[in-house]
């Protein structure tokens, strides 16, 4: 099966491979299908990001589209950075600056900095507009450590582990990150429509 993968970020076009080819699933990137654009993320809330996304590549390549929108949540700020993540410290989307912004707004806030991190995906089709969410619970930690992984990675210490999202090898990460968590139901979605011999396939091309 081959999936559109609605996103220009290369770090979540790895991820989503690493993990989707794992399944059967052939994740294209906007740039095999020499599509450049970039879709604001102007909407209030995760799933709005990210049915905004799926909707407008779907329109353009009528291919089985998916998109996500992810971010980090932190208890004792209300949420925050929440669908501002990417651009916590400024449009450019720097990790760094975005990392030491948090790391300034935690200084005076009470320990254990308990923290999320949610990812919403919105699978469109002609005929399905379905919505995934994986989330995973950890704590911010005071300092960055790692040089695995992307954006606030390197302050996220998972529940049950000893190390940051940045220190873990891809293969444990993509085991227990919010994506993996939101793509594991949208496979077993998939999983389920093939089981029961419901799937269209000129919706769902293999070449």
């Amino acid at each position: 099966m081959k999936v559109v993968l609605a996103s220009n970020n290369l770090n979540k076009i790895k991820e989503a491979r690493e993990i989707l080819n794992e399944l059967g699933v052939e994740v294209i990137s906007l740039k095999d299908l020499g599509i450049n654009i970039e879709i604001e993320e102007d909407q209030e809330t995760f799933e709005g990001n990210a049915r905004k996304k799926a909707h407008t590549i779907f329109e353009i390549t009528k291919l089985p589209t998916i998109a996500d929108d992810s971010g980090l949540m932190v208890e004792c700020l209300n949420g925050a950075p929440g669908v501002y993540s990417s651009r916590y410290a400024g449009e450019e989307h720097n990790y760094e600056r975005n990392n030491q912004k948090l790391l300034d707004e935690l200084k005076n806030k009470p320990k254990p900095h308990r923290a999320k991190f949610v990812c919403v995906i919105n699978f469109k089709t002609n005929s399905e507009d379905e919505i995934f969410i994986g989330e995973v619970s950890g704590e911010i930690i005071d300092e960055p450590r790692g040089t695995n992984g992307f954006g606030y990675d390197p302050l996220f210490k998972p529940d049950g582990y000893d190390y940051t999202f940045a220190e873990l090898p891809s293969e444990i990460k993509n085991k227990i990150s919010h994506r993996f968590r939101a793509l594991i139901k949208f496979r077993d979605y998939l999983s389920n429509k093939f089981r029961n011999d419901v799937i269209n396939p000129d919706l769902y091309p293999h070449s």
